[in-house]
């Protein structure tokens, strides 16, 4: 099978679930108890939240609290940030943050959301003209899920604090961490980032924060994660996540600049039938294709069929014929019905690429034999 769905979610690395595991097994105790098998999986955790920090973040300006993935730390930034007046975020964001935007209407905040450009990327500019004294909250996707394009969150952020400096920022970096090379600012005081996308397991994540920044709970009971997070510690997840990144940002950079020269060569090998989405300079891990004319999912499935994996788009608006984002973007009904989401992982060969990109130019050409 060659697998080309990471952006959706990437095969666990082994060599960190297998270590993480002892804390499945011998070490089984509970992170909170009071007695030394629950101090030492504490100390472990401890360790994994310094070394997930570290990887992005001044420890002294920002800390962690472990999650159970993207969506719930998305979530508990917007719904714990944005308690009055407006609040502004894009056209573009994974819908983790798109269906929170919809649901502060009903909790008496104003949602407003400014549009992205053909490469998924905000318009900047327009972001900023929605910004004004009653904003409590501006959220910015780091890099789109579904185009890979990268959006400047520093910069943004510097924008909009010298506009607003009471309001907060926040960027689901899903799709970043790990991934290319970044360090957070002082102007960003929420960040959320999940373990399965970079060789961890699901049902794990985290919300990094600035420690000036008052966030109150989302959930509430034993008072964990310093009270900002209540429910006994996923052990598991959380230290396979931080061993699986530990191995990902030693090979970070070179693993980028591999990916990135790998695009272009996938490129040329797929047929003029494809039209690219995602422009130069994007995330090297995530290529937008379509094939006007041809349904995306009828694709995907008869590529299953050969053993290529590849999406249609961001895998939580899979009921949707349209993906939402590119819409967005502006493409037509023609170009959307034809999209497939192509996302590279460190271990993805040139070869493996060229054989995947010959079963698309196969499975378009049978698609059109039935027409």
């Amino acid at each position: 099978m060659i697998y080309l769905d990471n952006a959706a979610t990437t095969r666990p690395n082994a060599a960190a679930f297998n270590r993480a595991q002892a804390f499945l097994g011998e070490n089984f105790f509970n992170p909170s108890a009071s007695y030394g098998g629950g101090f030492l999986v504490h100390s472990e955790l401890e360790r994994a939240r310094a070394t997930l920090l570290s990887a992005v973040a001044d420890p002294e300006k920002f800390e962690l609290i472990f999650t159970s993935g993207g969506t719930e730390s998305d979530n508990q930034a917007i719904f714990c940030a944005a308690k009055r007046g407006n609040a502004v975020t894009t056209a573009g964001e994974h819908a983790a943050v798109e269906r929170c935007f919809n649901e502060l209407k009903n909790r008496g905040v104003e949602p407003r959301y400014a549009p992205v450009k053909k490469s998924g990327a905000v318009d900047a500019e327009a972001l900023l003209s929605l910004v004004d004294e009653k904003t409590s909250l501006v959220s910015v996707i780091h890099v789109n899920n579904e185009t890979g394009a990268i959006n400047d969150i520093a910069a943004i952020a510097r924008a909009v604090k010298r506009k607003n400096p009471r309001c907060l920022f926040h960027s689901d970096g899903v799709q970043a961490f790990g991934k290319i090379p970044f360090r957070l600012p002082q102007e960003v005081d929420l960040y959320s980032v999940s373990a399965h996308k970079i060789g961890g397991i699901k049902g794990t994540g985290a919300l990094i924060k600035r420690r000036d920044v008052a966030l109150p709970p989302h959930i509430f009971g034993g008072g964990q994660e310093g009270n900002a997070r209540s429910g006994t510690e996923n052990v598991l997840g959380i230290l396979c996540f931080s061993y699986a990144a530990q191995e990902k940002f030693k090979t970070l950079s070179a693993d980028s600049a591999r990916l990135s020269a790998l695009r272009p060569l996938f490129l040329s090998k797929l047929g003029g039938a494809f039209l690219p989405l995602s422009e130069e300079g994007s995330s090297p891990y995530i290529l937008a294709v379509s094939a006007p004319g041809t349904r995306g999912e009828v694709l995907s499935r008869m590529l299953w069929e050969n053993g290529v994996v590849v999406g249609t788009g961001s895998a939580c608006s899979s009921k949707h014929r349209y993906s939402r984002v590119l819409a967005a973007c502006g493409y037509d009904k023609n170009v959307l019905d034809g999209v497939l989401r192509v996302s590279f992982s460190p271990t993805t060969c040139e070869e493996e690429a060229m054989r995947a990109a010959e079963a698309m130019n196969e499975a378009v050409r049978r698609f059109k034999e039935k027409l």
